[in-house]
């Protein structure tokens, strides 16, 4: 008997790359269409495209910044500062928010009664707010509302709190990045807080009693056994979160926090460079949500069952 080899457009695999081909031969074919439809549009307005104005001194101020800024310098160095900024609201609400989100969604399990519907209120109110109604009432209602610097409110002898803001040992948080930073937080933690507490009940409750049986308490029980198998649940959700905190951080512009969007809006005005500053501010949100997603992504996969 001789072994025939069945035919290639039989096999699966083969029109799952055929199509995977067609899909980024046609979406190549968008892209040239659209670039060449803004060339001629460009042109037919006497609009030259470029980025020759990031090497052009920037002329405007950035009232927070991490690393040295001056009027003089030029609008690339400003949009530097800028991402900067971005990346600091971000990296710290990731942070904070993943703190505040478990520990609410752990608290919504409670068998305390108090803990388990104030954090039920939390979340309702929260989540069902919009974002940036939150970031003006901490903005306005909460931080512009405090004493001034010279009557300032001592919080366990070590934080002030003032229209200044957070004044810590080692630094000072301004009112600016810390609405946001605790808009983002709240917000995005009432979210992450529905999505564990849905984590932790996907897990059998023969995990809970089997944890009973070995005689570990509740905390050690969640700590060990419940929480590491409801993450496979919890993860690719969360990851959705992150992106969201991420991208959120582009409403800065409305309480004065001058992250990437802030700068580019003023680099845009002063330019008139229209589509070169969008197009920096999309490759930047993109990079960043990309760089999220790959990092969650194996995180993810770390978090698996392997099979055997």
């Amino acid at each position: 008997m001789t072994n025939s080899k069945p035919l290639i457009w039989r096999d699966v695999r083969f029109w799952r790359i055929v199509l995977q081909l067609v899909a980024v031969f046609l979406a190549v074919i968008v892209v040239v269409i659209l670039w060449g439809n803004l060339q001629r549009n460009l042109q037919q307005l006497g609009i030259q495209f470029g980025f020759d104005f990031l090497k052009q001194q920037a002329s405007f101020d950035i009232g927070e910044a991490l690393i040295n800024y001056k009027p003089t310098d030029t609008y690339s160095h400003a949009l530097w500062v800028g991402l900067i900024n971005s990346l600091r609201v971000a990296v710290a609400g990731i942070f904070l928010t993943t703190i505040v989100g478990v520990g609410a969604g752990i608290a919504r399990l409670s068998d305390n009664w108090l803990v388990r519907n104030i954090t039920m209120v939390y979340v309702e109110i929260f989540r069902n707010t919009p974002l940036l109604l939150q970031l003006l009432f901490w903005y306005f209602a909460v931080f512009l509302s405090f004493p001034k610097t010279e009557n300032k409110i001592s919080l366990w002898g070590f934080i002030g709190v003032s229209q200044n803001g957070l004044e810590l040992p080692w630094f000072t948080l301004s009112p600016e990045f810390s609405a946001l930073l605790l808009g983002l937080t709240f917000y995005t933690g009432a979210f992450i807080a529905e999505i564990v507490r849905g984590g932790i009940q996907s897990v059998p409750k023969g995990q809970w009693e089997a944890a009973r049986s070995l005689g570990l308490k509740p905390g050690l029980a969640m700590r060990l056994v419940i929480f590491p198998q409801a993450l496979r649940v919890i993860i690719p959700p969360l990851t959705s979160q992150y992106l969201n905190l991420t991208k959120n951080t582009s409403l800065a512009i409305a309480i004065g926090y001058p992250d990437i969007y802030f700068v580019a809006s003023t680099t845009f005005n002063q330019t008139g460079k229209a589509v070169e500053v969008i197009l920096l501010i999309m490759l930047t949100y993109l990079t960043l949500s990309l760089t999220i997603s790959v990092v969650m992504n194996l995180f993810n996969r770390s978090v698996q069952i392997k099979e055997r």
